[in-house]
């Protein structure tokens, strides 16, 4: 048997979706179970809708999920030659001919597509048959001179010596086209399988409505990249003994296209935050720290990052987080100088009866306090709420809308004790001061 040589082509039209993503896992996987090669190539023919931008975020994100490449990437954009040759020698055999030329004079090169069954061996889905005699011929080459989609996904396969096309079952319809098109070009038939579609909880097609949709919103989101091809590689696969969590060497040696499914997957964005909360409870303090700095710096948090402070921030949400945004949606009072306080807290939470009063006394005892730890900052509220006579729910609950703008935190007394001295009285006075 020839070496195994698998490619993923996505087009530079936008981000790496998750479909495609998923699909150049298994190609990926496929590859490096067999020994064998996995192929990038760049299918840039629509000049007007692809962009410098898209392919960067292709590469970055192939590179952060760790699917990294043997050959390429290669460019169809830079192939032209080799599909006007090919188009050539079919004009010349009179399997393809000119279309009538459009009112600039130009003409369409089109495929004489015969008129016969087409049986496919899928590898997933098995035997599938096409009545090619209901198939339209085929433009080839399109008459401003680029090559159309299964002309030169076909070629640049032949030519790239590609073994197995692993693809999503959205191509099955491309399948019947191309088939005669490597016969007739003279090209061996790879073998085919057809990975099934991944859909919505609701079970339509995975769209932007499902939440993000791109390997980059995962990124900036806070996924882990092992966390986020784990979920991907069981869309549609299984290793066949309820395994959930498997490092991508576990993944290699069991991968194997027999054990796919022939149904669509369906997405869970709750399944994927609980395996991604799984693979960060396996992080060190310190490769926490680091990961969470990246994600919020790609969040917009431009500050100063103090990482002791990051680390003891770390340590309350250890717990609680799902993506390492959180840090960034539950914790971003820790890193802002200033709050933006809602309205509606204010008048719920300060303004109620006793707290400004009782909150001025706290930062004047606060002020007077040497050890900022949790034990005194406690001793110190309690206190104030027997002599203020105020229930402590209420008077807790002001005091953590006073210094991290929400009604929810880790532990109050933690929380103030990470905050430091000098945020909680300034927050204190913020808050307080103006309206005592």
């Amino acid at each position: 048997m020839d070496k195994v040589r698998t490619r993923f082509a996505p087009s530079p039209t936008g981000y790496l979706h998750i479909g495609g993503a998923r699909t150049a896992l298994f190609n990926w996987l496929f590859a490096r179970h067999s020994g064998g090669i996995f192929l990038l190539r760049i299918e840039d023919t629509d000049l007007a809708r692809s962009t410098d931008e898209a392919v960067t975020a292709i590469l970055d994100s192939m590179k952060w999920l760790g699917l990294d490449w043997d050959e390429g990437p290669f460019y169809q954009s830079k192939r032209l030659p080799l599909y006007r040759d090919c188009a050539e020698k079919l004009l010349k055999e009179e399997r393809a001919y000119y279309s009538e030329p459009n009112p600039d004079g130009k003409k369409a090169v089109i495929f004489k597509i015969p008129h016969e069954k087409v049986v496919i061996d899928d590898l997933v889905h098995g035997t599938i048959e096409f009545d090619n005699s209901l198939q339209k011929d085929l433009v080839i080459i399109k008459s401003d001179g680029m090559p159309t989609y299964n002309f030169a996904c076909t070629v640049d396969d032949a030519v790239m010596n590609i073994t197995h096309v692993i693809r999503g079952d959205d191509h099955i319809s491309n399948t019947p086209k191309q088939i005669p098109l490597y016969q007739a070009l003279g090209f061996p038939l790879p073998r085919f399988a057809h990975v099934p579609m991944i859909l919505g909880e609701d079970k339509t097609r995975l769209s932007k409505r499902h939440g993000a949709t791109s390997v980059t919103n995962y990124q900036d989101d806070g996924f882990l990249p092992e966390a986020l091809i784990n979920y991907l590689v069981l869309l549609g696969w299984s290793p066949g003994d309820n395994r959930e969590l498997m490092t991508a060497e576990e993944m290699i040696k069991e991968f194997t296209l027999d054990k796919s499914s022939k149904k669509s997957a369906v997405f869970s964005m709750d399944k994927l935050k609980w395996m991604n909360a799984r693979y960060l409870k396996g992080k060190s303090p310190e490769e926490m720290c680091s990961l969470a700095e990246c994600v919020m710096r790609r969040n917009g948090i431009s500050e100063k990052i103090d990482k002791t402070e990051l680390r003891a921030v770390m340590e309350l949400y250890k717990d609680r987080l799902k993506t390492l945004k959180d840090v960034v949606d539950l914790g971003g009072f820790f890193f802002k100088e200033h709050l933006d306080y809602r309205q509606e807290l204010v008048e719920k939470f300060i303004k109620a009866d006793g707290i400004i009063p009782a909150l001025m006394m706290l930062r004047d005892r606060l002020g007077a306090l040497d050890g900022f730890t949790p034990e005194p900052l406690e001793r110190i509220c309690r206190e104030l709420t027997q002599e203020r006579q105020l229930q402590s729910t209420k008077f807790f609950q002001a005091i953590r809308v006073a210094v991290t703008g929400q009604t929810m935190s880790p532990g109050l007394f933690e929380t103030m004790a990470v905050l430091g001295k000098e945020r909680v009285m300034s927050r204190l006075n913020a808050i307080a001061g103006p309206a005592a």
